[in-house]
């Protein structure tokens, strides 16, 4: 079970008119951090929920966050200024499993600021491919030139990058041949089209699903999915298999991370 650590704030600033990077200092939550992994945020003492953010980077003491304002909760953490504190459960849940060799990480949206930690922890330099909407809301694009082999950005409107999803550059990579893994974080209807596309070309994907969460450590059951008992063990690549078990799996606890082939897409996406 992780500690509650109350955390000094170094930075926070704005990246686009929604979006926040926030930069905290605990020597704790560094050291065992993983990439995939998230904090649950106590904002305000009148909200009993914390809200789950996901590590999007740490250096030495200092671990940095990146989130959008969607209700009063982020809002008032938005507010926050260098030199005040959050109260932070973490490092929670399980993260990617980073094998040597070439990989990919795949980022949408708000789902881009934890594969820019996953690419850091990378034993080779990875390819990234990040997809949004439009080009003011893209982010993090220097972060990821800086410690990546090739990166390749999409707009579902064309008016940054390659016009189009990520499963087009995505396609282009995969061609090629070589690549070890695919890790991909954003809306479930994306993460889908990039899991079909690695099992496309036989290549092993894992994936961070983003479901509401309570109380964050796997006791309220508020953010269970549908998910495939015998394909947890197995590396198989097969999502139709007819001898899948479903069973319910909590993203909190037992992920948010898991292997493309055990989440049952059709549950996950009602």
């Amino acid at each position: 079970m992780s500690d509650v650590f109350f955390c000094e704030i170094t930075e926070n600033k704005v990246l686009t008119d929604a979006v926040y990077s926030m930069s905290i200092t605990c020597s704790q939550i560094a050291a065992k951090a993983l990439p995939g992994q998230f904090l649950h945020i106590k904002c305000g003492h009148s909200r009993i929920l914390r809200r789950p953010i996901s590590i999007c980077n740490v250096h030495n003491d200092i671990i940095t966050f990146v989130f959008e304002v969607k209700g009063d909760g982020t809002k008032w953490l938005s507010q926050k200024k260098p030199g005040q504190s959050l109260d932070i459960l973490g490092p929670l849940g399980n993260g990617f499993t980073i094998p040597g060799g070439k990989i990919i990480v795949v980022g949408g949206g708000v789902g881009t600021p934890p594969m820019l930690f996953t690419a850091a922890k990378a034993t080779q330099k990875p390819a990234a491919v990040l997809g949004f909407r439009s080009a003011d809301r893209v982010i993090l694009t220097e972060e990821f030139k800086a410690i990546c082999e090739k990166i390749y950005i999409t707009t579902d409107d064309g008016s940054y990058g390659i016009h189009g999803a990520v499963t087009k550059p995505l396609e282009e990579l995969l061609k090629t041949g070589g690549y070890k893994v695919v890790m991909s974080c954003g809306q479930l209807l994306m993460q889908k089209a990039v899991a079909d596309i690695c099992a496309k070309y036989n290549v092993p994907s894992q994936v961070s699903l983003e479901e509401r969460m309570g109380c964050g450590v796997g006791a309220c059951l508020v953010c269970a999915c549908a998910t495939k008992s015998n394909a947890i063990e197995s590396d198989a690549l097969d999502p139709n298999a007819e001898d899948n078990k479903i069973t319910m799996s909590r993203v909190c606890a037992d992920g948010p991370v898991f292997k493309s082939n055990e989440v049952v897409w059709q549950e996950s996406i009602k």
